[in-house]
């Protein structure tokens, strides 16, 4: 399979190029992970969405081919509605040039966004005005052998003050999502 990496838009890449996709996906494939909901880690999700009082959180793996959320909780309310008077459905598919979480696995640290449209770089993301997505916050999901499986991230369509508390809630349930993620013996063993 062949890995297309982004392009540069102008002077600014607005995706970073992932050079470690294709390891990525490989190792994703051993941990049997990023092919298919999990309803574990759609509750992970509810979960973190609690903790951190965020209308939307989820449990993301991105392979080359794109974003997976294998762990998804995305009530159907509170979307940017549309022109048409219909609101936008989050799905668990999201192209590589759209969201947060490419920067946050190519980074390999956690991103902070508290208003989006602060930041040229992520203002124009296509989740801004699609979904409305105003406010950010993820973290790496870094397993033992080093790897950037993917992302537990929020998302509000509100500027939100995450803060500290924030920061060190998402960098905490991230390093135990993946312990369980790995199980006993690192073979997998989903929650």
């Amino acid at each position: 399979m062949r890995y297309d990496p982004p392009r540069p838009a102008g002077r600014l890449l607005l995706t970073p190029e992932d050079k470690e996709a294709p390891a990525r996906t490989h190792r994703l494939l051993q941990l049997g992970l990023g092919e298919r909901p999990e309803p574990a880690l759609d509750a992970f999700a509810g979960h973190l969405a609690s903790l951190t009082g965020a209308p939307y959180a989820m449990v993301n793996f991105l392979g080359e081919k794109g974003q997976f959320f294998a762990g998804l909780y995305a009530p159907d309310t509170g979307l940017v509605m549309k022109e048409d008077g219909t609101r936008p459905v989050m799905g668990r598919f999201l192209p590589r040039d759209h969201g947060f979480c490419p920067h946050v696995v190519v980074r390999h640290k956690a991103l902070v966004l508290e208003d989006v449209r602060d930041y040229p770089r992520f203002a124009g993301n296509p989740v801004v005005d699609e979904f409305g997505i105003h406010s950010y916050l993820g973290a790496p999901l870094i397993d033992t052998t080093g790897t950037v499986l993917g992302t537990v991230c929020v998302a509000d369509v509100s500027p939100r003050p995450w803060g500290r508390t924030g920061l060190e809630t998402i960098k905490a349930t991230a390093a135990d999502l993946v312990v369980r993620l790995e199980g006993p013996g690192n073979g997998g063993a989903l929650l």
